[in-house]
């Protein structure tokens, strides 16, 4: 699961970024078949997958607005990564009943993992709905429109083994002007056990580089000094020219988008512990402006539960990964995934995450307890079997550790001076700047004349908590 975290202040335990609008002014206005509004919700790569939407239905002349009771169109960018999830969008698609009961011509539509999951019952049981199209099947949106103005339903869940969207121009909503995401591979061949990404986004395949490469370059000469490189697994990115043996695999890729220029940042979420190699490493220390940081998540410390959980490493393998980083990038942050109350997890099992957690002194987590997804092969193969409130006492005592390594981490902080990249206003304070350093640390320090965002500063840290450094421009 990609990394989430983007405010100072976020808690530890957000699961998933709630419901995020866009806007972006339409280039004709006389054209204007009708107005949307998109909310995202989840990973990253939902966020970035809006951005590919708005700019199909942008092309098809539609324009976006922030409002809702403007819209002509609604649309929710899912996540099925847990019943929560998904009970939030249920809760959303409920409100805007009520706004379709005062405006009859309004079309509702999801998209995205719980599109292709629950189209059938969203769209006929329940009748939350007018349109459905899966994470591969956001070309068709005009079509799908069409049929809903004639007064059908619209419906498009084809996974597609070709789909990357690389020749689509993202459409950068509500955008910084600083940071952008850019998507490099679709899908996941990975099965593990408790997931439901491999049926809802299908199998893994790779981008043409050269379209990253146009697209990251293209974003630097606007403006952009950031770009994070986003999969469900980019350790595995590998990229086939289909006219001759050219490969290109992540550690390629990703030294070439650092060449670009060395003001433009280079991120990229998320890495696999089974696949994350020395040479992308390696690769990371030879260029400064690839940041320090590692989204390497573990789920369990427990090799017995790992195994069930269909990892394909255990815990002395996940270890040794840690040691790498450590060894050949010692000033890496590393951060984490954890489920807690996994299939028979026991006691002790859950002790060994807590000890993982420490040998691994993550700077950040994300924390769940275990909600079983219907389709995955634990929800056939394993019981859960771990009561709710032993599946929460154990994610307290994970949060209540992750707290207490975050705090540690940060106070280590006090009095360094990090290179942060201003990208604009504190959301707490309009006095102040907010920007991350490069182990993906937000800093919150007040403004002084002459900077603005995308600019690159000195701060000097000064204070910490368990979320946010505060500092001040040296």
């Amino acid at each position: 699961m990609a990394d989430l975290q983007r405010e100072e202040g976020s808690t530890l335990l957000q699961a998933e970024r709630q419901g995020e609008a866009y806007f972006a002014e339409s280039t004709n206005p006389e054209s204007v078949k009708g107005r949307f509004y998109i909310e995202s919700y989840g990973c990253q790569m939902n966020f970035s997958d809006s951005e590919i939407v708005a700019s199909i239905l942008h092309e098809a002349n539609y324009q976006s607005t922030r409002k809702e009771e403007e819209a002509d169109l609604i649309l929710l960018n899912t996540c099925s990564i847990r019943e929560k999830a998904e009970e939030t969008i249920r809760r959303r698609l409920r409100q805007f009943q009520t706004l379709k009961a005062q405006k009859p011509h309004l079309q509702v539509g999801i998209l995205g993992c719980m599109a292709e999951r629950l189209k059938t019952r969203l769209l006929e049981e329940e009748r939350l709905v007018d349109l459905v199209a899966g994470p591969d099947a956001y070309r068709d949106l005009p079509r799908l429109l069409g049929l809903v103005d004639e007064g059908e339903k619209g419906i498009n869940v084809f996974l597609s083994r070709e789909e990357t969207y690389a020749d689509i121009s993202p459409l950068r909503l509500d955008a910084n002007g600083v940071t952008a995401f850019i998507s490099i591979m679709r899908g996941c061949d990975n099965m593990c056990s408790f997931c439901v990404v491999p049926f809802t986004r299908g199998r893994e395949r790779s981008r043409d580089p050269y379209t990253i490469l146009a697209e990251a370059a293209d974003l630097y000469q606007r403006g952009f000094r950031e770009v994070t490189l986003l999969g469900q697994n980019v350790d595995s990115y590998a990229w086939v020219h289909p006219e001759n043996t050219e490969t290109v695999h992540f550690a390629g890729l990703l030294e070439r988008v650092a060449l670009i220029a060395p003001d433009l940042r280079v991120r990229f979420s998320t890495s696999h512990p089974k696949d994350i190699t020395d040479e992308v490493l390696h690769t990371m220390a030879a260029h400064p402006n690839i940041c320090r940081y590692i989204h390497l998540p573990v789920q369990s410390g427990n090799s017995e539960v790992l195994e069930r959980m269909n990892r394909t490493y255990d815990s002395d393998w996940y270890k040794e990964r840690v040691e790498a980083i450590r060894r050949i990038l010692p000033e890496c942050a590393i951060s984490s995934d954890i489920i807690t109350g996994f299939c028979g997890e026991t006691e002790e099992a859950h002790h060994d995450t807590l000890e993982m957690m420490q040998f691994a002194r993550y700077s950040m987590s994300y924390m769940f307890a275990y909600s079983e997804r219907p389709g995955t092969l634990a929800a056939r193969k394993y019981k859960d079997d771990v009561p709710e409130e032993t599946k929460k006492r154990r994610l307290n005592e994970v949060i209540r550790l992750q707290n207490q390594l975050s705090y540690a981490h940060n106070q280590a902080d006090i009095g360094k001076v990090f290179e942060v990249l201003v990208e604009g206003d504190s959301k707490r304070d309009s006095n102040s700047f907010k920007g991350r350093n490069t182990q993906n640390k937000m800093i919150v320090f007040p403004k002084l004349d002459g900077f603005r965002p995308g600019d690159y500063v000195s701060v000097r840290v000064e204070s910490a908590t368990s979320a946010t450094l505060k500092g001040v421009i040296i």
